[in-house]
């Protein structure tokens, strides 16, 4: 299997704390059997790649939180 894109590149404005926010976009894709979430700055800079749990297929919106509780987690590290 090859890699496939799933979500390509979206743009997006994440909420952190206390009106604070990152501007970051994001895709989703799959290589062979394993799907990530691949998180980059609005500068092209990579930030954090996840690899999503086996069978988790979500909604935009779905992406979307779970983008904002990696960040949250990336920043507080």
């Amino acid at each position: 299997m090859s890699r496939a894109t799933i979500l390509d590149w979206t743009d997006s404005q994440v909420l952190l704390k206390f009106d604070d926010h990152r501007d970051v976009k994001y895709r989703v894709y799959r290589d062979g059997t394993e799907h990530f979430l691949d998180i980059r700055s609005a500068d092209d800079e990579p930030i954090h790649t996840l690899e999503l749990p086996d069978g988790m297929k979500l909604d935009k919106s779905s992406y979307e939180v779970l983008l904002r509780y990696v960040l949250l987690d990336v920043v507080a590290a």
